[in-house]
């Protein structure tokens, strides 16, 4: 009987890691595969996109290592990354209201 439980939990943990490695996304660890999941995950992206994150890209990352944490990030974070965060201005604080001069008595 062990030697059952432990020969279904032996197959439950590989089918797991079989599972893992078919569904994770595909880490390729190289400036064309992180510039196309750039391009993918950008909404409106175009080829002059592609062609900028190639172009800057080999100054960016500098080993596999880096580019295959790239290729991990969420979509926003991935586009962040290469666009930066979105410009906002700052808002002009209104002026305050007057108070009327109170004087004592």
């Amino acid at each position: 009987m062990r030697g059952i439980v432990l020969g279904l939990l032996l197959a439950l943990l590989i089918s797991s890691c079989v599972v893992r490695k078919i569904m994770s996304p595909r880490l390729t660890g190289t400036c064309n595969g992180a510039c196309a999941d750039y391009v993918e995950c950008k909404t409106g992206a175009s080829d002059a996109d592609m062609d900028r994150c190639t172009q800057e890209c080999p100054d960016v990352f500098s080993d596999r290592e880096s580019l295959m944490g790239f290729e991990s990030l969420a979509c926003p974070d991935a586009v962040e990354y290469v666009d930066g965060t979105s410009k906002r201005t700052a808002s002009t604080p209104s002026a305050p209201e007057p108070t009327p001069a109170v004087m004592k008595r």
